[in-house]
């Protein structure tokens, strides 16, 4: 991937520093852990510190920059270290959707404008988990870096609003929303609502030895939910 985003035909065009003059590239992923992708590219070899805790992490990059020889190096470094029982921990999931009507301009001709009206859905989530691994699994499938939006700790926020198809792109970057994406690149796909959200939440929760305890208000419905409760013993 890096190899794509750095050709002469790339569609990434670089940014302008605004002091000093030149161009950059920005990588909205985690940059300490991009250490380590960089290192195994210089090696060649996978060198680790002692006792690091991180490889879901390190794992979730590599598979985002589409690196296997690191994937199968990590791997390999898991399989020599054994697999340990994993500890207990807790995972809660909150999510809370907000609708709003937002008025606007519409053009309907050279000096036609109408005033129209869209509903956005604005979601806000939570997120709190004791598993290091798992919390560092849950940044990466929704693209958050570690030192972006989050609380410190087991913590970290989302916000996003889907942009519905009436409201124009012009309207919806006024009001400063933001979609949320999932998914590796050329894979990526768009988190709607609710459903979507804890769909992703489930299937990281379970890659991770938990299992669901608790599901508010109705059991029975459990991708509409506001709050899941994991557990791990």
């Amino acid at each position: 991937m890096l190899g794509a985003m750095f050709r002469a035909d790339t569609p990434f065009p670089p940014n302008l520093r605004s002091q000093g003059g030149g161009h950059y590239y920005f990588i909205d992923r985690d940059g300490k852990a991009f250490r380590h992708v960089l290192n195994f590219l210089r090696l060649g070899r996978l060198d680790l510190p002692l006792g690091y805790g991180e490889t879901a992490l390190l794992k979730a990059e590599a598979d985002f920059y589409q690196i296997q020889p690191l994937l199968d190096a990590l791997r390999e470094l898991e399989a020599s270290q054994g697999s340990p029982a994993p500890a207990a921990a807790l995972l809660h999931a909150d999510v809370e959707a907000s609708p709003r009507l937002v008025h606007f301009s519409a053009r309907r001709g050279p000096h036609h404008y109408e005033l129209s009206s869209a509903r956005v859905d604005t979601f806000r989530a939570n997120l709190f988990c004791t598993d290091p691994e798992c919390l560092g699994a849950l940044r990466a499938r929704f693209g958050v870096a570690a030192e972006e939006r989050a609380e410190g700790g087991p913590h970290f926020r989302l916000e996003w609003a889907p942009r519905p198809t009436e409201l124009p792109e012009a309207e919806y970057g006024k009001l400063g929303l933001q979609p949320l994406w999932t998914g590796r690149p050329g894979q990526r796909r768009e988190v709607v609502g609710t459903p979507g959200f804890l769909e992703e939440v489930l299937q990281v929760a379970l890659e991770h030895g938990f299992r669901l305890d608790s599901v508010f208000p109705d059991p029975e419905d459990l991708l509409n939910s506001r709050s899941l409760r994991f557990v791990r013993h």
